[in-house]
Parts: structure tokens; sequence; C-alpha cells
């Protein structure tokens, strides 16, 4: 079955059009995708090892969740439906809002840092999408980059979201 995708305008507007979710854009179209990283009380990241059977960087470890949108889809929809389905996490994500939202030639990319410190047993793994999980450190996950088995993130982007974390932390406490 094909997946759909809505096209925005690069004010984030949808446009009414849709495309198969493999379709490639035109200058001026924009698609919507979206990430979730989940932070526990030690401020360790959840990573996943994608499944080796994935196409784009399939055995690679990854932030905690993410994917596109489907047409349709909200941002607060998608990135509930990606944690739901890949780590069995039903998460209200009502209340929240992106951290940030990083933009690409083709469209944006939603972020979402979510404080949820779980035991790695209380997650359930969607074998076609998630291979492992763990919680690591940022020292870690940088690590992981340097030897090139980790999604190719600029180190200095990890350290954002780090950073973005660790101060949402702190002005929760004034």
């Amino acid at each position: 079955m094909t997946e759909y995708i809505d096209i925005y305008t690069k004010d984030h507007i949808r446009t009414g059009r849709r495309v198969p979710r493999t379709a490639h854009l035109k200058i001026g179209e924009y698609r919507l995708i979206v990430h979730v990283c989940l932070f526990n009380a030690e401020n360790k990241m959840l990573i996943q090892k994608r499944s080796s059977r994935k196409t784009s960087f399939g055995g690679f470890w990854d932030v905690s969740s993410g994917g596109h949108s489907k047409a349709g889809e909200t941002s607060t929809v998608a990135i509930h439906r990606e944690l739901l389905e890949e780590l069995g996490v039903d998460y209200d994500f009502r209340p929240v809002f992106p951290a940030m939202t990083v933009n690409f030639t083709y469209g944006f990319d939603d972020y979402y840092l979510i404080d949820l410190d779980l035991p790695q047993s209380s997650f359930s793994l969607q074998a076609e999408e998630v291979e492992e999980i763990r919680w690591a450190s940022r020292e870690e996950i940088l690590q992981k980059i340097q030897e090139k088995n980790f999604v190719p993130f600029h180190p200095s982007f990890i350290n954002l979201l780090f950073d973005i974390h660790e101060w949402g932390q702190d002005f929760l406490r004034t």
C-alpha cells in the first residue's frame, strides 16, 4: 500500500497536495519529518539501532524515534504515532510543542525533547524498524558518530539537543 505525505509551503502551510512518500519533491515543495529525543533522569538519551533491513542507514544508531508525517497528520499526531509504533510508548503530545525545527532543502524536521525515565524493559520494539535500544550519554553518542555507526548527525547538533534539554531542565528548576 502506498503511503502519502502532504506537501507544504516554506511557511509550513499545507498546500492541499499529497504525493507518495517516495516521490522526489520539486523546488518549493516541502515535507514534514518528526523526531523525538527521550531523556532519562541521568540526562541520557534513548537511542535506537535502526533495523539492518532499512534502506536508509540500516544498522546505524539514531535518536529515540522519528519519521515522515503521513498525509493529514499534524506534527504532534505524527510523532505520537512514530513513538507508539517504533517503541510502544503512548505519550500525550497535545500539550507539547517541538523544541526546534530544522529546515532542509525539501522540508523541515520537528524535534521534540521529552523527559521519560523508563527502564529499557518497558519499551516494545517494532522489529521492522528497530533492532535495539539503549540509554546513552552525550559522550557515548558523539563517540558513535566518530566511529561512523550513528546516523551522520553533526556533533554540534547532538550537543545542541543535549544543551536545549539541559537548559529546559534548569529553567524548570528556577
